[in-house]
């Protein structure tokens, strides 16, 4: 059963009467360009078929009344009062903080509704889970009252839910993809500029994602430090943001960076350098090149394990493993925000097998952690269902 299907019938028990509104938004996967997003660089992720559904109908009244189906829990709130955040209970932040911001854009809404949601995106395994829910209410709310707002829109709204409701300091890609995705391609995106140029993925090419079952929370883990950091290395350079500086630029000031904060250089080094893999990568994909995408990709883990140093050793296990399995076919990295999460491996289809075995075979005897494994394709952006 499909998340949208599962989310029609728990609103009819739940609610005994029939949804009138159906929204769908993906996860991503992010196949190269980590960490560039708030850098007002480049990325290259996709959405991949897995997501969250919200199922809903109008009430007569001005109150939210959710059911997370997922975790059995529940949230009511009203929309003419003050909407805050609720203590312990860290995924009504993300619809509150959607539904707040969208009435800082559009102050008559004040429409109240019952909804499910329920969803398939691995929680906690840098797959996105938290933007695919908050463009799924963004979407939710934007057709429920009929408010003029893009998907762009939708998806900068449930950023700032993000940031400034539940308090990661995210950057703007995850949301992006999550509301623009394209099927069968990987969308560039250029997150100053909020450009998009959709990159084809060849047809006998696979991704495959590996859940390390290694946790990671942003909002309490290193990412707002990695931020700061790479704030800092922009003061340095005297810039908006490390996506103005060059690797050039970059080589002739490293060593007076370095003097000052060594961290601090080897972070700018990362997002530097990240960017233009990105740029490479999508020549690559232009051209059908998988075995430059896979040079690439081991390229940007490296980077994230030893510049960056967001990769924990399971992290570098897997990835080693895939690299291995995929050969010169295709490529293995780290996704996501980093410290555990899941790594992704491009390569021809006919290698699924192969990189499942090795990984099986290996991974848990070395760890003690048993691995899941994802053949994901790149998949359309949110959508309303009848």
């Amino acid at each position: 059963m499909t998340p949208l299907q599962q989310a029609n019938q728990l609103f009819e028990q739940k609610f005994h009467r029939t949804s009138e509104l159906n929204v769908y938004a993906p996860g991503r996967v992010n196949i190269i360009g980590e960490h560039t997003d708030y850098n007002d660089g480049f990325v290259m992720p996709c959405a991949i078929n897995y997501g969250t559904a919200v199922s809903g109908a109008k009430r007569d009244d001005h109150i939210f009344n959710v059911y997370a189906a997922d975790l059995e829990d529940t949230d009511q709130f009203s929309l003419t009062t003050e909407i805050t955040p609720v203590a312990n209970k860290k995924w009504t932040g993300y619809v509150r903080g959607v539904v707040k911001f969208i009435q800082q854009h559009c102050p008559d809404f004040k429409q109240g509704a019952d909804l499910v949601i329920t969803g398939n995106v691995p929680l906690s395994a840098g797959l996105s889970s938290s933007a695919s829910l908050e463009v799924a209410v963004g979407k939710f709310c934007q057709q429920l009252g009929n408010l003029a707002l893009t998907d762009t829109q939708i998806a900068l709204i449930g950023q700032m839910a993000e940031n400034k409701f539940v308090g990661a300091n995210c950057g703007n890609m995850d949301q992006l993809i999550s509301a623009l995705g394209e099927q069968g391609h990987l969308l560039m995106i250029d997150c100053r500029s909020l450009a998009t140029v959709a990159v084809p993925v060849p047809e006998n090419i696979a991704v495959m994602i590996v859940n390390s079952h290694v946790k990671h929370d942003l909002v309490t883990g290193e990412y707002n430090t990695r931020r700061q950091q790479c704030e800092r290395a922009a003061e340095f350079f005297g810039v908006k943001a490390l996506r103005d500086v060059s690797i050039e630029q970059f080589k002739q000031r490293e060593a007076e960076l370095t003097a000052i904060d060594e961290d601090t250089a080897k972070r700018a080094r990362h997002i530097v350098t990240e960017n233009q893999r990105v740029l490479d990568a999508v020549q690559a994909l232009n051209q059908g090149d998988i075995q430059t995408l896979g040079k690439l990709m081991g390229q940007s883990h490296d980077s994230m394990r030893d510049d960056f140093e967001i990769t924990t050793p399971e992290i570098d296990y897997l990835v080693e493993l895939a690299q291995v399995a995929v050969g010169n076919t295709g490529g293995a990295r780290m996704t996501g925000g980093g410290f555990g999460g899941c790594i992704v491996a491009v390569a021809p289809v006919e290698k699924v097998d192969a990189v499942r075995q090795l990984i099986a075979d290996n991974y848990q005897k070395q760890t003690g952690i048993k691995e899941d494994f994802y053949v994901c394709t790149a998949s359309q952006g949110v959508q309303v269902w009848a």
